[in-house]
């Protein structure tokens, strides 16, 4: 008998379905080719069909169709094996973490996030060991994985200028500041919306923590510098948006607080790069000195681990009703770390790669 035909009420559909998934999780491989078989078979999938994909001979097919037919889902072979169950070996170990580095796109999977029961196939696929679902995070752990969060990396992060930038340029920029005894000044924005920002915190199960909003679409805006030799924070806030006068005329506001030359290091914002504050940089040359970081190179910038402690400490999770109450918050946490120097120069320690060029 090379095929049959026979059909099956929605509820008992329905409990096959279940008892296949719980016996993937439960790493039970007969039971899970029995099922799968006889939805196969359901399907209208010949008994040949099924027992090459299945990967057993077309007398099994066709004698658990017989059972199922008796016995229905009840019926699915519930014999333990005997003898020790089949593991994998450390080369293949070792195979399936470089599948696993791959991602899952590359081993034939259509998501792009590895899951217990996608990797519990892998291993099948690949290598014919039929794991339990449930082992599968202590095997990944083993094998030196973790679950985590995944991070964007920019298609537009090119590596050559960024270890040009560590291992070259960064040292000649410290070695000029030491020897003009200049201000070395690492500049960025930051922007703290009124309608509150979110975070984690601790909360009792099942009572998610619920903070107020206003909904006001507004934002108080902040230029900052910071010096790298003596943790001197150099800051100020607006309303509007940031643009090049603005950030020209901050730049004069610092000019005007010292008369040491500046070497000022900036990311590629539009208002950093634009004619107008070109021109201004041409007529400040004799005193302020100014290099680019590399594009996408957020690490390098110090001042960023500043602006995140600030909204950490200050900000995340408060209500704000009034632009003035966001004003007075951020202004105030600005205060702060303006007069704890010490404070500045231990978050904003540069990476170990530039601390080793330097």
């Amino acid at each position: 008998m090379c095929c049959v035909r026979f059909t099956m009420s929605p509820s008992d559909r329905k409990e096959v379905e279940c008892q296949l998934k719980t016996a993937q999780r439960a790493g039970h491989l007969r039971q899970v080719k029995y099922l799968l078989a006889i939805r196969a078979v359901l399907d209208d999938q010949s008994f040949a069909q099924v027992a090459v994909i299945l990967r057993v001979h077309e007398k099994t097919v066709a004698t658990w169709v017989g059972v199922f037919c008796c016995y229905g889902s009840k019926g699915a072979p519930c014999r333990k094996p005997t003898g020790r169950p089949p593991k994998l070996t450390p080369t293949q170990k070792a195979a399936l973490a470089t599948l696993i580095d791959e991602g899952p796109v590359k081993a034939g999977f259509s998501g792009a996030c590895w899951r217990s029961p996608m990797i519990q196939q892998l291993i099948y696929d690949r290598f014919g060991v039929f794991y339990n679902v449930f082992y599968i995070a202590q095997l990944l752990k083993n094998l030196g994985f973790s679950f985590q969060k995944a991070a964007f990396v920019s298609d537009h992060l090119d590596e050559h200028k960024r270890q040009a930038w560590r291992t070259t340029t960064w040292p000649q920029i410290l070695r000029r500041a030491q020897e003009r005894q200049a201000l070395l000044l690492f500049g960025d924005e930051a922007s703290f919306p009124q309608w509150g920002t979110l975070t984690y915190t601790w909360a009792r199960r099942g009572q998610q923590p619920k903070v107020k909003t206003c909904g006001k679409r507004k934002g108080y805006k902040v230029f900052g510098l910071i010096e790298y030799f003596t943790g001197h924070l150099f800051y100020q806030g607006q309303e509007g948006r940031l643009n090049s006068a603005a950030y020209i005329a901050f730049l004069r506001r610092v000019l005007a607080q010292t008369t040491q030359p500046i070497l000022l290091i900036q990311d590629g914002a539009k208002y950093h790069t634009s004619a107008e504050t070109k021109a201004f940089f041409v007529q400040q040359a004799a005193r302020l000195q100014v290099f680019q970081l590399p594009t996408y190179s957020p690490d390098y910038n110090p001042i960023e681990k500043l602006w995140k402690k600030i909204k950490q400490q200050d900000t995340h999770l408060h209500y704000f009703p009034t632009f003035e109450a966001l004003t007075n918050k951020v202004e105030q946490a600005l205060l702060k770390f303006a007069n704890i120097p010490e404070e500045i120069l231990a978050l904003c320690s540069l990476p170990t790669e530039l601390a080793q060029a330097a």
